[in-house]
């Protein structure tokens, strides 16, 4: 995984070996999903726990039903203004078909989903330790709250 590079929100190439050491998760976002409200959850979750290690990695994904459809400065203002988001947002990508991320290629790879490994909708959730191992994938309705124990007992080795 560390070898992988992605874009941030600003269009900046950056090494996933950036986070080497700590605790991701990474979701695919969307700002007009009924989902988009969990962007406060996950604000919670890293303002509660960015002092340990952990990491919240969101890209966005225009793949379903055009929930995304604003270009990346947009997104970024809606995320900071709507949501107040810290954490790391990075430039809106694909995460199924022939154009997917290869950061989304190695996810689903290693914690494949029901039926399939695709992406089925916004705001899927991978856990990742603080070895770039896969631990946990989490279904869109899962609340970020609900992720807390499984955070913890990564955080804490």
């Amino acid at each position: 995984m560390y070898d992988i590079e992605v874009k941030n929100i600003d269009g900046e190439s950056i090494s996933l070996s950036h986070y080497r050491g700590k605790v991701l998760l990474i979701v695919n976002v969307a700002s007009e999903c009924g989902f988009t409200p969990q962007y406060k959850g996950l604000e919670e979750l890293y303002e509660a726990y960015k002092e340990r290690g952990f990491h919240i990695l969101a890209f966005p994904c225009n793949q379903f039903r055009g929930q995304e459809p604003k270009h990346n400065d947009a997104i970024k203002i809606f995320c900071q203004e709507v949501y107040k988001i810290t954490f790391d947002l990075f430039a809106k990508i694909d995460v199924n078909g022939e154009h997917a991320s290869p950061l989304y290629s190695f996810l689903k790879q290693e914690q494949s989903g029901l039926f399939n490994s695709d992406i089925k909708w916004n705001f899927t959730k991978f856990l990742v330790d603080r070895d770039g191992k896969v631990v946990e994938r989490f279904a869109p309705l899962t609340k970020p709250k609900r992720l807390k124990k499984s955070i913890e007992k990564l955080l804490e080795g």
